[in-house]
This record gives C-alpha cells, structure tokens and sequence, in this order.
C-alpha cells in the first residue's frame, strides 16, 4: 500500500490523511463541487473532483471513486465513516479492482450489516440478545404472534436499517398492526430492503458500545466501551468513557462478549459493537458497526491508541501493535459534537459561512474539524463543525475541563449546539447519572431551549 484515497470528506477525511502522512503514504481527496475549498481537499497530496454537491451525485457515486483511483494510480480506499463505509457492494468492487479496502471484507459487512444475521451470529457467540424474532418476520400476522409472546412494548426494525433510522415502536395490538406494513413500506423506500424483524423494547435503558479491533492474525482487542446515551432522536450528541454506570465486572463480561462475536464474525478491522443496558445492568446486543465510528476519539483518548492508524496497518497485513493487557482505563473522557443546528428551535439544521471560529485549547482538550474561519458549513452534508473531547483524571474533572473548553469556543456565522452542551454540564440528572436514552427527547418534549442564563 502507497497511496490511500479517501472516499470521504469532513473531519474524518482529515483524521485519516493525518493517519496516513505519519505512516509515509500518500493521500488522494475526493471532493463534490461544494467542496472544493474544504480543508480535506487542501491537505491531502492530490485532489480530484467526483462530482456534484448532492451526495447520490459524488460521495455515493461508485464509478466516479474507482475512477478517480485509477486516475490517481491509488491503490487503497479508506471509507471512513457514513456515505460507502458499510456498503458491502462497494467493499466488494474494490475488492475486484485489486484495491486494498480499509475495513472488514465485503462478506463480513454483508453479514454483520443485516441486523438479523447479526443477531444470530451473537447468540452463536453466546452473548445476551434483546428478545424478539428469530429473523425477519414474513407478514403482520407472524408478527403479531411473536409480538405478543415477547410483550409490548415493541421495537418494528428494518433488518438493513442503522443510524437510529428504520425503527417504530407498537405499544399495544392494533399499534402493531397499524405500523407494520407502514414500516415495511419505509424500508424499502429508505434501504432497498422491506424486511424486517421485531423486538422487544428495553424501557430506560442506556447505550454502551465497546471499541475493538482484530487483525488478520488472530489476535482482537477491545478498548473499553463508551457510554453514548445522551441523544437527540437517536443521534448521538455526548460520548463519555468509561461509563458512570458500568463496574469493571460488567465491564469485563461486556468487553469479552464484544471480542467473542467479531471472532465468530472473523472481524478484520476496527468496528463497534453496540448494546443496551438495562436499569437492573443487563446488556443486550443490539448490532456491530463495521466502520470507524465518529466517536472512536474517545477511545484513542482513554487509551492512547491511534486506532485510524492501527486500522490501516491491519489492512496492510499486519499485528495489531498491542495486546489486551496493554490497554488500561485510568483516566476519564468525554465528546461534544459541536453541530452547525439550533438548539432553541428543535436543533435545526443551520447551514451558512463561519464568519469567525476560534476553538479552544490548553492541556488535554482536542477538536477534531475541518472547519476554519470563513469556510462553509454546508446544506447538503452532516451540520458537524467540530468533536470536542477532553481528558480528566475523573469525571468531575474531565467536566471541569469541558466547561472551561465551551467557554473559550466561539463561534459566529451559524447556530450551534454550544449552548446545549454548555446547559447539560449544569443539568443536575445528567451530573448524577440519572438519565437514560430518551432524556434529550423528553427535555425537548416539554419545551426545553437548552441555555443558560448567561447566554
């Protein structure tokens, strides 16, 4: 491997020609015609543009990809994480191409990608499963069946669904029924896929996801988990490690159950495997992610790991650099994602130019962005400015750290989700551990504007 382009564009874009540049490779940026002057496109050894500024049109668009590949005489693809990370198809091609592709095979995101057979291959592995149907479920009757043999409330889920998209939840018969052929309609419409299957809804619970990575040698690490319960319609606004709430007796067993199934999955890269915690601390698993997560940061923070990087050794061949007893959690972390969306009005999109961006800095704070004054936070991509993360010896700490960190960041142009984050390190429930999954939603339920006084 020489030269790496990455199909991608943002802050991850970014990280993985970092990843690159101090591994001696060379870099290729593709870019939309929106994005000519991102900060991607300024740093990577070439750049070639692949298309319009609709995603369907350039980041999504697969020729273009492989072509501007062979234009660049690339010989790897990094996909980073959204747009083509979990496309199997796209694996698969550049597989064909003779391409190096920057993650699992095509077969292992194929099968780890449908929720179903995910499922499955974790019961195989012999680690707790939330219950519901062995599989998709054929039609609303065969549902209804296992609906009320499992109990409302229940989960109505597209198998090829993920990013919180493709769920509703039946409360009671007729609501299932209702839903059903509703929500098969939507994934089709949304994934290709009408399947789906159904499960049962675990009331308050918290989201943990284990870190790991495995190599083509046979040896696989995880990297503790991170607590990512704090949401907004299940996107992800607040990453922390190590969770408030598991003990490193629960942490072990969850850590362990994560290893077991990307073994059984013959997992070859760094992934994410996700779970449910129940008020009683019973996990669940809910899915694997084989890509890089937004959130891995947190984890490269807790541990010292560069896992952008370790994953690009593997792909190259080789061991992972460290071994599970190398990995120690003495230390807390936590991530803001700073979004160009307005927490007063239902966190809208806010898209426009950055008349000014100053972020912050100091001992054990980083920003991963793309962003610089004057550039443009665009219409038609993700509103992230900018991940947040500090490092504290504790949890009071790293929240000391963060709240000195949104003081010093300041920007103008567009709304952000500052004040939010600023207003949620003086919530009293989310400083005691006293939250689970739908808290956010709740808040904004009851007309909640996410400020402080002070602003």
């Amino acid at each position: 491997m020489k030269k790496v382009l990455i199909a991608n564009r943002g802050e991850i874009a970014v990280r993985i020609i970092r990843a690159c540049h101090d591994l001696g490779l060379q870099t290729v940026a593709v870019y939309s015609e929106a994005d000519a002057e991102s900060l991607h496109v300024l740093l990577a050894d070439e750049a070639i543009c692949i298309g319009a500024p609709q995603a369907a049109k350039s980041y999504l668009k697969i020729p273009n990809i492989i072509s501007a590949c062979e234009i660049t005489d690339a010989d790897a693809i990094h996909p980073g994480y959204g747009f083509l990370s979990e496309n199997a198809n796209f694996a698969s091609i550049c597989e064909s191409s003779g391409l190096v592709f920057i993650g699992p095979d095509s077969k292992t995101i194929s099968s780890l990608g449908d929720k179903a057979n995910a499922k499955a291959l974790a019961k195989s592995a012999k680690c707790p499963v939330i219950p519901g149907s062995d599989g998709i479920v054929a039609d609303v009757n065969e549902g209804l069946k296992e609906a009320i043999k499992i109990g409302f409330p229940i989960f109505i889920k597209a198998s090829a669904g993920g990013g919180g998209k493709g769920i509703r939840i039946a409360v009671n018969e007729e609501d299932f029924v209702k839903k059903f052929s509703a929500a098969k309609q939507e994934a089709e419409a949304s994934f290709g896929n009408p399947d789906i299957y159904i499960e049962k809804m675990i009331v308050n619970p918290r989201h943990i996801e284990i870190q790991v990575i495995g190599d083509k040698h046979g040896n696989y690490v995880h990297l503790g988990e991170r607590d990512c319960t704090i949401q907004r319609r299940r996107q992800k606004l607040i990453e922390e490690s190590p969770s408030p709430v598991l003990s490193p007796a629960i942490r072990k067993k969850m850590g362990q159950a994560a290893i077991n199934i990307v073994k059984a999955a013959k997992y070859h890269s760094a992934g994410t495997v996700e779970f449910l915690l129940d008020d009683k601390k019973n996990f669940y698993f809910m899915e694997v992610n084989t890509r890089i997560q937004v959130e891995h940061t947190v984890s490269e923070e807790l541990t010292g790991v560069d896992l952008v990087r370790e994953q690009i050794r593997v792909a190259m061949g080789e061991k992972l650099s460290f071994r599970q007893k190398d990995i120690h959690f003495d230390s807390h972390v936590i991530q803001c994602r700073i979004n160009a969306e307005n927490p007063k009005n239902n966190f809208s999109p806010s898209p426009g130019k950055l008349k000014y961006y100053i972020p912050p800095g100091g001992p054990h704070v980083r920003i991963d962005s793309a962003c610089y004054n004057g550039c443009m936070v665009s219409p038609y991509y993700d509103s992230m400015i900018a991940k947040l993360i500090v490092k504290g010896k504790d949890r009071k700490d790293a929240i000391a750290k963060l709240k000195r960190a949104l003081r010093e960041f300041h920007i103008m142009g567009v709304d952000s989700t500052i004040p939010f984050h600023r207003y949620m390190l003086e919530n009293e429930r989310f400083l005691k551990n006293d939250y689970c999954l739908d808290f956010i939603d709740s808040l904004t339920e009851q007309g909640c504007t996410f400020t402080l006084d002070d602003e």
